[in-house]
């Protein structure tokens, strides 16, 4: 599976610990910036991360900010992206089981480095339910449409 992922200032220190997780388990990751803890806009990282996504480029992504919030507005913005934040792994599992989110975002500043690792395996072990599920997503991108 290929991930890309990206983070702001506030996001990188543990973008880079999780890169190193999952590179461990042998998936491939696609760093799509930001390269060091210099001030920059979220807003930037979380559309380039998105419209990698849209454009499959990669199959999901992880987006990383201060408190995941304002990166995953950013990429949420790009269609086709259903991008949730996840401060705990039940909502990281659910968000794949029933949003079927193609990005998960979080806080740096909210969560540890544990936390997120587990969030990540949480949402990357959980598959999506479709039935009704599938129709609310289907209702979903009618909005963009």
């Amino acid at each position: 599976m290929k991930l890309g992922i990206a983070s702001d200032h506030a996001g990188y220190e543990l973008k880079c610990e999780i890169i190193n997780y999952l590179s461990q388990k042998g998936l491939d990751i696609l760093d799509y910036g930001t390269d060091n803890v210099e001030s920059v806009s979220y807003v930037n990282y979380g559309k380039v991360l998105g419209e990698a996504v849209a454009k499959g480029e990669v199959e999901k992504g992880i987006a990383i900010c201060g408190t995941g919030v304002g990166i995953s507005i950013a990429a949420n913005k790009v269609k086709g992206v259903r991008a949730a934040v996840c401060s705990e792994p039940t909502t990281a599992r659910l968000v794949k089981q029933h949003n079927n989110a193609n990005v998960i975002a979080f806080g740096a500043r909210i969560v540890g480095t544990e936390v997120a690792k587990f969030i990540v395996d949480e949402w990357l072990d959980a598959e999506f339910q479709g039935g009704r599920h599938a129709e609310r997503i289907s209702e979903i991108h009618s909005i963009e449409d």
